[in-house]
């Protein structure tokens, strides 16, 4: 099991760049400190939802960590907006752990929320967590221009990334990026290749 410390974006081959959104500023300078400790760089901070979207569209982040509850426009109304326009991941900060708010929280667009109080051994996995999804989506969304089509494929993809994490201990990413890759190397679309994954038994090849 991959050790939460060693999770960020100091690993990676670029730094993420992160808009953080939050009205109480304490709670703000400490997830700004957070991420900036951990290797990411905090390009624009904001105090209520409409200047997260602002900064979102302005700066381009790789990431937006927002709370749900911010005065102007709330937090899941912004990701809605930044979802759409399809600029960033979002992370949404939450005193609550409701399923509600959590089912329209994923409505909205967010990749994934973290209940406060959190620590950065908290936040830290969700913001990779939430940067690897949107890439899956953007690659599904790439390939498949229908809409209709598009949702199908992802439930055949996200079923054939439980079925290889299950039979293979790979992780989410790694599930995606052996799909990704089989529809490469055999000139496959992926909801080919998640079909097939499905159907195959213990047979990979």
């Amino acid at each position: 099991m991959t050790n939460t410390a060693d999770t960020p974006a100091s690993s990676s081959t670029t730094t993420r760049r992160v808009v953080v959104a939050e009205d109480e500023a304490i709670i703000r300078l400490d997830i700004v400190e957070m991420l900036t400790e951990a290797g990411y760089d905090v390009v624009g901070q904001a105090g209520d939802g409409e200047q997260a979207v602002a900064l979102a569209e302005e700066h381009k982040p790789d990431l937006v960590v927002m709370d749900i509850k911010m005065p102007v426009l709330d937090g899941i109304s912004a990701a809605e907006r930044i979802a759409k326009a399809r600029i960033a991941p979002v992370v949404l900060l939450t005193a609550f752990s409701q399923a509600e708010l959590v089912e329209r929280a994923r409505d909205a667009g967010a990749m994934a929320y973290v209940v406060k109080p959190f620590t950065s051994a908290d936040l830290l996995p969700a913001v990779e967590i939430a940067v690897s999804r949107y890439q899956q989506i953007m690659a599904l969304e790439d390939e498949v221009a229908d809409l209709a089509d598009r949702f199908e494929t992802r439930k055949l993809v996200d079923r054939a990334k439980s079925k290889l994490q299950t039979q293979f201990g790979m992780t989410e990413p790694e599930a995606f990026r052996w799909i990704q890759k089989t529809s490469m190397d055999k000139r496959l679309t992926m909801r080919e290749v998640a079909t097939t994954v499905i159907s195959a038994g213990d047979d990979r090849a």
